[in-house]
């Protein structure tokens, strides 16, 4: 079952890869332009060592970010779930939060808290809370009124209520979120480098690009794209550990 899980999109991507191949040989644009897979691998490998410098920048802001992210979207769901006049007042807030362009916010945090961490930090954070607030807030909507009314009915409280029906019921609801912010964690700290840093694989790609070596711009892609699929396999191991009872449901 696993293997016929896994040979559908590995087929796929084999396929896609082999044709970029094809294309790239005799397509006639040159490998300066569109180099192929093998040529991207080579050269990836032979700078592994400043991929490897530069990935662990990004790395570190991507996980510092993600992490303030999560704080923020708990506490914020938790604001939004006590109260309907809260709800009401910063619901819209946030959504009108991430009509704002990334490409003019990016440059402006930059400038108010320097050339560090901190920009990057909060950058990412700003690009991935909402899913996982969201996601949160219609978690603790689904919780089941009757279970709520017979725990109300043996004495318990509203944060007994909260930690012992609402929480778990929303965290299917959170990891859902969780796996679509992850997605553009990575990015937004990439992001935040071209907006300005000293290291990192947005300044790596920047100083590729401006070298015109499109073969190490697509390798630091690559590694983007691996720590992308790295941290979104991870949340459903954080999953399985966090909600072994899910786990059993889908089972029977």
């Amino acid at each position: 079952m696993r293997a016929g899980r896994w040979l559908p999109p590995a087929g796929l991507i084999a396929l896609l890869l082999v044709a970029w191949q094809l294309y790239a040989d005799h397509g006639g644009l040159g490998p300066s332009v569109l180099p192929g897979p093998t040529r991207i691998l080579a050269q990836g490998w032979e700078q592994r060592e400043a991929l490897w410098e530069n990935t662990l920048p990004t790395l570190r802001a991507t996980l510092l970010g993600f992490s303030l992210s999560l704080v923020v979207a708990f506490a914020l769901s938790v604001l939004i779930d006590l109260s309907k006049i809260l709800r009401r007042a910063l619901m819209p807030v946030l959504i009108v939060t991430q009509t704002l362009p990334l490409v003019a916010i990016a440059p402006l945090v930059v400038l108010w808290f320097g050339f560090d961490l901190l920009p990057k930090i909060l950058l990412v954070a700003f690009v991935t809370f909402f899913s996982i607030t969201v996601s949160l807030v219609e978690g603790y909507a689904a919780t089941d009124r009757d279970s709520e009314v017979l725990l109300r009915t043996m004495g318990a409280g509203r944060r007994r209520v909260f930690w012992s029906l609402r929480l778990p019921t929303a965290l299917p609801f959170f990891f859902a979120g969780l796996r679509i912010s992850i997605t553009y964690a990575v990015v937004g700290a990439i992001f935040a480098e071209y907006a300005g840093a000293t290291a990192g694989l947005g300044i790596y790609i920047q100083n590729a690009k401006n070298s015109f070596r499109t073969d190490l711009v697509l390798a630091a892609v690559g590694v983007s794209a691996a720590l992308t699929l790295a941290l979104f396999a991870l949340t459903f191991l954080v999953e399985r550990i966090v909600t072994p009872w899910n786990r059993a449901g889908k089972r029977t």
